[in-house]
């Protein structure tokens, strides 16, 4: 008689962590980023609270990581490279606009976001854990753009990234206009007529 396989621990740990992510995401943006608990993510996942002490030492920990999930995939792949910068750029840009135009995404994020801009340590951490891996893919995309020559040589592509990437943010976390195709479009080509070679 066969033995019952022993419950896979691991793909039930996953579960677990997917469930907390997902609670963790969606209560923050309900109640905000001061009243989210480690309680009430845990009691919304249906997992104990020492579940999500084992794993993680705190709420901002959690959302970070939570966050951080999606960002890992995102650096994994890297910008599209078709060879034209212009399309690349639009084309993800575009798919930005409309993820942060999503009320599922925007309220977690802005919240924490507002938390982090009265908490030192928490926005260092939000930077380097998610806007940094953000920016690196834009460095290396523009990077392989001046290797032929859509880019000048010797322009601060850290600096050409964040001309893309500040005024896309500012416009979103400040709502001083909408995040449209048409916004995206322009940003993009304002920036790299800036960015390109001179004859």
């Amino acid at each position: 008689m066969a033995q019952p396989k022993a419950p896979d621990a691991s793909r039930r740990s996953e579960r677990s962590r997917r469930a907390i992510f997902d609670a963790a995401l969606a209560l923050v943006g309900e109640v905000g980023y001061d009243k989210l608990t480690i309680e009430g993510i845990a009691s919304r996942a249906g997992v104990g609270k020492q579940t999500i002490y084992r794993w993680w030492p705190s709420k901002a920990a959690v959302l970070l990581d939570a966050f951080g999930a999606v960002v890992d995939e995102y650096d994994q792949e890297g910008l599209p490279d078709t060879g034209d910068l212009a399309a690349d750029l639009k084309t993800v840009l575009r798919a930005t606009a409309d993820e942060f135009n999503d009320a599922a995404w925007q309220a977690p994020y802005r919240a924490l976001a507002a938390a982090g801009a009265n908490d030192e340590e928490l926005s260092r951490t939000f930077v380097g854990r998610l806007m940094e891996p953000g920016m690196r893919v834009y460095v290396d995309r523009l990077r392989a753009a001046q290797e032929t020559g859509e880019v000048a040589p010797g322009i601060d592509l850290r600096i050409a990234a964040e001309m893309l990437m500040s005024p896309f943010s500012q416009r979103w976390l400040m709502r001083t206009g909408e995040l449209t195709h048409d916004y995206v479009d322009t940003l993009v080509d304002l920036v790299l007529h800036g960015l390109r070679p001179r004859d």
